[in-house]
């Protein structure tokens, strides 16, 4: 499982022209589910989600998670994080989890971070989904599951 995250000031998802989910100052996370991952894998990331600390504090480190800023959390399906492009021109996404599996755990990562005390809110999985963010900094980070769970299937 792949998570991509976004320091924003604020961020919405719209669905043929309509928004479907929008925060404030928080944190966007762009999921992609892989055919391995599991559940084990969607704790992981969510614990590294809401504990990470990449808000200021008073001296300008950054040493605040989410949590600590009051922040918010916009969750967006992506398959296309677990594209693979080492061959050809055209990105293979056979890594990629199909879409029940998929939508299984995407719905479960949900579920658990409506759990935190934060406001949750998600796209539409499976739509043409649009994105609009103020990058906060700019901070991003990418955090993948196999740091902890060993590589996928495909890469042993």
């Amino acid at each position: 499982m792949r998570l991509v995250l976004q320091r924003v000031t604020e961020a919405r998802v719209t669905v043929q022209e309509c928004t479907v989910g929008s925060i404030q100052a928080g944190l966007v996370a762009l999921l992609g589910v892989s055919r391995t991952d599991t559940r084990a894998d969607a704790d992981y990331l969510l614990k590294k989600l809401l504990d990470v600390r990449i808000f200021s504090d008073e001296a300008g480190r950054m040493n605040r998670n989410v949590q600590e800023i009051g922040g918010a959390i916009l969750i967006v399906s992506q398959f296309t994080l677990l594209a693979d492009c080492r061959r050809g021109r055209r990105p293979s996404f056979d890594q990629a989890a199909p879409p029940e599996q998929a939508v299984a755990l995407y719905n479960y990562f949900v579920e658990q971070a409506r759990r935190s005390t934060l406001p949750v809110e998600t796209g539409i999985f499976q739509a043409s989904m649009k994105v609009s963010l103020v990058n906060d900094g700019p901070v991003t980070l990418v955090i993948d599951s196999t740091e902890v769970t060993g590589a996928r299937a495909a890469d042993k």
